[in-house]
């Protein structure tokens, strides 16, 4: 069986009972998480360690919340005041942990999807899609990444254009796979709005919804977008459901189109606004 299961953010409590719900085995079945994988709630510690020694019974992709840990780890960035970081970054398995999350996916395609944590360019193909993400990922894993992390944050460029290069390729494309919600006709993002679907700025719609998307028809599961909900489409999963907030951890099980959602409820972490 392939379950594909939304933003764990640490909840590994929650994680753990919607396992027991799935009568998971390793052996047998696969599971796809969908980024921010730690971060806010209480034991991204544990979490880590959990999803680490899954092995290939897991595939894990990175959202902005793993790549924020990174760059902390790395003296990049300060700790968030509402960061729940600190016990894995004073783990004495910290480096393995850390060597471990640097080396998971930014996009992957299995089991009949396209996965991403946050969104897809409407310019992109699930080709290109796969593409740019695995350069990001070459330097994740290479002896750049500290430059790298040093040069990720920013909000430009904020639209596509084929002759980017260096870091500002590669910062877009960390952008549109960890951060998108919104998005205009010409595929200029915005990063500002974070409420559902009907808050959208002016000039601006889910990047889903934008007209002549090139993925329009490809199969695609995300997360990152709590305040979007369960989004149920045909050729569409929205598996955010807020865990972290005091929702639900959501997993949809796969078969090809076919779906099934399995769903528990979780403690609240955080106060939703931070």
């Amino acid at each position: 069986m392939n379950y594909l299961i939304g933003d764990l953010q640490g909840c590994c409590d929650a994680f753990e009972r919607l396992l027991a719900r799935l009568h998971f085995s390793p052996s047998r079945d696969r599971l796809w998480l969908l980024g921010d994988l730690v971060n806010r709630g209480p034991k991204s510690l544990a979490t880590l360690r959990r999803l680490q020694a899954l092995g290939d019974a897991a595939t894990c992709l990175l959202g902005n919340h793993d790549l924020h840990l990174l760059a902390v780890a790395h003296g990049v960035r300060p700790a968030h005041r509402h960061d729940t970081l600190a016990p894995l970054l004073e783990a004495p398995d910290r480096a393995a942990l850390l060597d471990w999350l640097r080396r998971q996916r930014l996009a992957v395609s299995g089991a009949g999807w396209l996965m991403v944590h946050a969104g897809v360019p409407p310019s992109w193909s699930r080709d290109d899609t796969l593409a740019h993400a695995a350069e990001v990922e070459a330097v994740l894993r290479g002896p750049d990444l500290p430059g790298f992390l040093h040069e990720m944050y920013g909000n430009e460029p904020a639209r596509w254009d084929a002759a980017l290069s260096g870091t500002a390729r590669l910062r877009f494309t960390v952008n549109a796979l960890t951060r998108m919600r919104f998005c205009a006709a010409d595929g200029t993002m915005d990063f500002k709005a974070k409420d559902g679907a009907a808050a959208a700025p002016p000039g601006f719609q889910p990047w889903f919804d934008v007209p002549g998307r090139r993925t329009a028809g490809v199969p695609i599961a995300f997360g990152h977008w709590s305040t979007l909900g369960l989004l149920d489409r045909p050729d569409l999963l929205g598996l955010d459901t807020g865990c972290v907030w005091g929702g639900r951890l959501t997993a949809a099980r796969v078969d090809g189109l076919a779906r099934e959602f399995i769903q528990v409820d979780c403690d609240q972490a955080q106060k939703p606004g931070r």
